[in-house]
C-alpha cells in the first residue's frame, strides 16, 4: 500500500522531532538561543534526510519562494547571531509564506475530524478559516 521508509527517511524523522521538541523548549524557556539554535539545524537536518537533499533544495529555492526562504533562513541566522525573539519572528513569517500552499489541504483534513471540525465551524472561527483555504498564498 505504501512504500516502505528507507532508514534514513527513519533518522530524518526523528532529527525533525528532535528539532521541533527542542524549538519548542527554547520557546518555553525564554526564548533560548542554544535550544532554538540547535532546534532550527536538526529540523532541516532532518527535513534533508525525509525528502532528500535536492528535493529540499529546490523546495526552498523556487522562484515563486525565494521571499519565503530568505524570511525563515534569515530568521535561522537571527538566532544564532543572539537576537532570538526577533528571529522567531521572522522566521515565523517566512515559515508562513513556505507553507501557506499547503493550508487549504490541512484545513479541509481537519474539517473531517469530529471535535475540530465543529471548532472550525463556529461562526467567528469559520471566516477566518475559509479565508485561509481559499487562498493558497496570501502574499
Amino acid at each position: 500500500m505504501f512504500p516502505a521508509i528507507s532508514d534514513y527517511q527513519k533518522i530524518g524523522i526523528g532529527l525533525s522531532g528532535f528539532g521541533i521538541a527542542f524549538i519548542f523548549l527554547g520557546v518555553l524557556m525564554m526564548f533560548d538561543k542554544g535550544l532554538l539554535a540547535m532546534g532550527n539545524i536538526l529540523f532541516l537536518a532532518g527535513l534533508g534526510f525525509v525528502i532528500g537533499l535536492e528535493r529540499t533544495f529546490r523546495f526552498f529555492f523556487q522562484k515563486h519562494k525565494l521571499r519565503g526562504s530568505g524570511c525563515f533562513f534569515g530568521g535561522i541566522l537571527i538566532v544564532l547571531l543572539g537576537w532570538p525573539i526577533i528571529g522567531m519572528c521572522v522566521e515565523a513569517y517566512g515559515f508562513f509564506i513556505l507553507f501557506s500552499g499547503f493550508f487549504p489541504v490541512v484545513i479541509n483534513f481537519l474539517r473531517r475530524i469530529p471535535g475540530i471540525g465543529n471548532l472550525l465551524n463556529l461562526p467567528g472561527i469559520r471566516t477566518v478559516v475559509n479565508k485561509l483555504s481559499e487562498s493558497p498564498s496570501m502574499v
